[in-house]
């Protein structure tokens, strides 16, 4: 089994940036039969595919963040980052990292506000 858990601010502020880092378990990041991805999912809205890291280090990102979105990985301490800037408040949401849509963290909860 596949376990990942989502860690960074609850709270950040318009303009700024926000990190958040998966750590998984049970499982590599450098496998070649997982896609490694961040969602999330705003008040009263269905989830939204931000990004995937793929296996072997290649992304995919929403072409409607792309200017904004970056996911890196660590491969010595089995992480992936989501680095997402100039923030609004309609950024607001839970957001969550998973492994081929199969396995998923339990989402942690961005507010973005002053």
């Amino acid at each position: 089994q596949v376990q990942l858990q989502e860690s960074g601010p609850g709270l950040v502020k318009p303009s700024q940036t926000l990190s958040l880092t998966c750590a998984v378990s049970g499982g590599s990041i450098t496998k070649n039969y997982f896609g490694w991805s961040w969602i999330r999912q705003p008040p009263g809205k269905g989830l939204e595919w931000m990004g995937t890291i793929h296996y072997d280090g290649k992304m995919d990102y929403s072409p409607s963040l792309k200017s904004r979105i970056s996911i890196s990985r660590d491969t010595s301490k089995n992480q992936f980052s989501l680095q997402l800037s100039s923030l609004t408040p309609e950024d607001t949401a839970v957001y969550y990292c998973n492994s081929d849509y199969k396995f998923w963290g339990q989402g942690i909860q961005v507010t973005v506000s002053s």
